[in-house]
């Protein structure tokens, strides 16, 4: 499963897409906030662990990248150009935020080496240690061994 996302400065709209032919499933749209944010990553956590596609708007995407970085979900950027000729070939006509999603999503089945979102600098540095800190408080240490 991939879920699209189409990125506006005041809203996100997600659409979760099942299979290669495109399928649409599922399809919300939130506030770009963080309080939008945490509805979206709610919406995801019925799907399990999955590709996010985002339009490659970093300007307006970067916060929830980290967002879904964080959750554990894989983000790709798929480039407007690509979408565009995805969204041609729609089965629906015109041009609206959910078929805009839907085509992201679509280039991202299509293209299996779409860029890879990632944290970088102290946003990564924090997950690598809040990670560590799980794993230490998961597994923790005997008394014997200290």
């Amino acid at each position: 499963m991939v879920v699209g996302v189409d990125a506006h400065k005041k809203t996100h709209t997600l659409v979760a897409v099942v299979d290669q032919l495109g399928r649409r499933t599922d399809q919300l749209t939130v506030v770009a906030t963080p309080t939008g944010h945490d509805q979206a990553l709610e919406w995801l956590r019925q799907f399990g662990q999955v590709l996010v596609a985002i339009e490659d708007c970093r300007h307006l995407t970067r916060r929830f990248e980290v967002d879904l970085l964080n959750a554990g979900h894989s983000v790709v950027r798929v480039h407007t150009r690509l979408m565009a000729g995805a969204r041609r070939s729609a089965r629906e006509r015109g041009k609206s935020d959910p078929i805009d999603a839907e085509a992201v999503a679509r280039v991202a089945l299509r293209e299996p080496d779409l860029p890879r979102a990632c944290l970088a600098g102290p946003a990564r540095d924090a997950k690598l240690l809040v990670d560590h800190r799980r794993r230490l408080i998961r597994y923790p240490l005997s008394d014997s061994l200290c």
